[in-house]
């Protein structure tokens, strides 16, 4: 029985309803948040951050707040390289267990003889690939939200080894979609993060590195609901100094609010869409990810935001990256050159992605080949009855 979407609609109307209330609200906090940003005092307010224990996400500061960049121009010659993943879940209803990553790459050259190389290249997990173990016996299934983590691990490789063979004197810009920042590792055990993290993605961040020339690294994200930034205004707005949440304000919550709520409910996009125009960026931050801090050696990440036609971008890059002048400009001018040939995605990372795309008919097709390929070695494979019966017809 498909979806009663007339039993929705009232839902739907009465969350629109719910959402409007909210909306003068909502700009009188982005109004003190814009007048904040540049009326604060630098030095005093990074210390603070630093010292402070919040729990939440707070940037940390490099050049300040509201400051405003344009675009620079691109090279006359440059590449851009990009990576973008999908992948075929282990199926529980089968006793084959194995997965599938596509990893799609779109390799670029523009200048006075530009070319372009599109690849596709699928990987087949099995075996002693399907988990990762600390050799004392204690192993975590790679499935799910795992093996979206390990999906991250190889395109950061693909693009180191894409990198390889480009001369380093060449501008080149090497992209992912999505966070640098590997969150979901911080839900798993040490030696799972030293599988994925250490042995796998930050040796492709080592190996970009050591490139050297004129090389960066970036991601971008889409829409991002990041509050980083205004999360640094509720440390401003905290009167206790070093802010401690957990010591301050982990009991009931005052009748008037707390000094920090005049900012709440606004996003780091909202902000750069009144402070910057079309084609700047925002000053650099700091991640304050106590994770990356703790992991990530000289990777650690920095980023800023991009103003676009349609949206604000969040750019990404390593600490090897934010230390080069010129390295800042040559991201923000070639991710800014591929959304505009893009209409607003960097047309890179969506041709990598074109590569990558696994769609509901390749996964089945996938599992019927599967079980051809084993019913022909007379190799017996068990399925569940849910999954059988959604291949019968009912009569």
């Amino acid at each position: 029985m498909p979806l009663d979407l007339a039993q929705v609609l009232a839902q739907i109307k009465g969350l629109a309803a719910r959402l409007k209330e909210g909306e003068k609200e909502r700009e009188e906090h982005l109004e003190l948040a814009l007048k904040m940003l540049s009326s604060a005092e630098i030095e005093p307010l990074n210390r603070k951050i630093v010292a402070s224990k919040t729990t939440w996400l707070v940037a940390g500061l490099v050049h300040g707040l509201d400051q405003h960049y344009d675009a620079p121009p691109c090279p006359k010659e440059f590449t851009v390289l990009a990576s973008d993943g999908s992948h075929i879940d282990v199926d529980r209803h089968s006793s084959l267990r194995c997965y599938l990553i596509n990893i799609g790459s779109a390799l670029l050259h523009y200048g006075e003889n530009p070319d372009a190389f599109l690849y596709s290249e699928p990987a087949l997990f099995f075996g002693d690939d399907l988990v990762i173990g600390d050799g004392s016996g204690r192993e975590e299934l790679i499935e799910g939200a795992l093996l979206g983590v390990k999906r991250s691990v190889e395109e950061c490789l693909m693009l180191s080894r894409l990198a390889q063979d480009l001369p380093s004197a060449r501008p080149t810009l090497a992209l992912i979609d999505g966070s640098l920042i590997l969150w979901g590792l911080q839900a798993f055990p040490e030696f799972v993060r030293e599988a994925l993290l250490d042995n796998g993605f930050l040796k492709a961040l080592d190996s970009l590195k050591a490139l050297g020339g004129n090389l960066a690294l970036a991601s971008y994200i889409s829409f991002s609901r990041s509050t980083d930034v205004v999360n640094a205004l509720r440390v401003a707005l905290c009167p206790n100094d070093p802010a401690d949440c957990d010591r301050y304000c982990s009991g009931e919550r005052p009748a008037g609010g707390r000094e920090c709520d005049a900012v709440a409910g606004i996003q780091d996009r909202g902000l750069f869409e009144r402070l910057l125009g079309y084609g700047q960026r925002s000053p650099l931050f700091i991640s304050g990810s106590r994770f990356v801090q703790k992991h990530y050696r000289e990777h650690d990440i920095h980023f800023f935001y991009l103003k676009l036609d349609e949206e604000v971008a969040r750019v990404e890059i390593p600490r090897w990256v934010a230390e080069r002048e010129e390295l800042i400009d040559l991201v923000h001018a070639l991710v800014l050159d591929q959304c505009r040939r893009g209409h607003g995605y960097p047309v890179a990372l969506m041709e990598a992605h074109e590569k990558a795309v696994v769609t509901t008919a390749d996964r089945e097709r996938f599992w019927e080949l599967v079980e051809l390929s084993l019913a022909e070695d007379r190799l017996n494979i068990r399925t569940s009855g849910k999954r059988m019966s959604k291949r019968l017809r009912w009569v």
